[in-house]
């Protein structure tokens, strides 16, 4: 996680919880109390962002608390379980709480379904991967999440790659016009992708030499059929129609890389919960 980068979204995330301050815990504790709490965890979850997020969202707010027993990213932590403790000034433990587990709660639970996606796949080349229908502001910290738990990154962002889609060949016209105008204009490290819906487009792809091809909304029969007649001569994306219940099929079609918007658009939050866990005590 590159700390130059999370730090100003941290920042904005306190700076929106906090506004002009918090009026209750600011009316109850004087500022000269210390204390710990955990966050615990209360289901079964895959840890992301204890370290990484969590901690860093603590250190931005007071430099003073201190954070300690943090689960590892990618670490299986069953219901019970300690997933981080933070000590210090009590008022920056209660201010800092909301901000921190939102975020964890959300990367636990992306990582967590993301391992379910990679266990089902177990023993298939094909790999789980993320997309870009993320939460506008949170996409660094949700694709980072996907990592923590076994899957891997398609394009952070537009300028990452060529990925030729449905409405972009609609436009142009073809799909051998639209590889000819990304090779004149695109830079020559820059991978392209098209994505295709039948066995026709699939040969067109073939027949412009494109690298890598998406099939798009194919059921299991039409995948094997594509995968054959593509025989190792570009890397094969599936798209569309992956649930829990259909991936491990579609892995068995021999594609290499399944893409899953459900684990950046529909993971659940973790159930985390922050318990107080040490006496409150004057600084000395």
């Amino acid at each position: 996680m590159n700390t130059f980068l999370l730090d100003d979204i941290l920042r904005g995330f306190l700076r929106e919880d906090l506004e002009h301050g918090d009026i209750t815990t600011e009316s109850i504790f004087s500022g000269h109390e210390f204390g710990s709490a955990v966050f615990r965890a209360r289901q079964p979850l895959i840890a992301a962002g204890l370290e990484t997020v969590a901690a860093r969202v603590f250190h931005l707010l007071d430099g003073q608390l201190v954070c300690a027993e943090m689960a590892a990213d990618g670490q299986r932590v069953a219901a019970g379980e300690v997933l981080l403790r933070v000590s210090g000034p009590v008022r920056s433990i209660l201010q800092g709480e909301r901000v921190a587990l939102n975020l964890v709660q959300r990367l636990c639970g992306i990582a967590t379904l993301t391992r379910q996606y990679v266990e089902a796949v177990q023993g298939c080349k094909a790999a789980i991967v993320d997309t870009r229908k993320t939460t506008p502001g949170l996409r660094l910290l949700e694709k980072y999440a996907v990592r923590c738990g076994g899957g891997r990154n398609h394009r952070y962002s537009l300028s990452d790659g060529v990925l030729i889609k449905d409405n972009h060949i609609a436009a142009c016209g073809s799909i051998s016009e639209a590889v000819r105008r990304a090779r004149a204009a695109a830079p020559h490290t820059i991978t392209i992708e098209v994505e295709t819906d039948t066995l026709a487009q699939v040969e067109e792809c073939l027949a412009c030499g494109v690298p890598v091809i998406m099939l798009d909304n194919m059921d299991v029969p039409m995948l094997r059929q594509a995968v054959a007649l593509i025989a190792g001569r570009a890397l094969i994306e599936a798209s569309g129609g992956v649930n829990q219940r259909t991936v491990r099929a579609i892995a068995e079609t021999g594609v290499d890389l399944i893409s899953v918007g459900a684990l950046t658009h529909s993971a659940p939050a973790c159930d985390i919960g922050l318990d107080w866990s040490g006496a409150v005590h004057p600084a000395c």
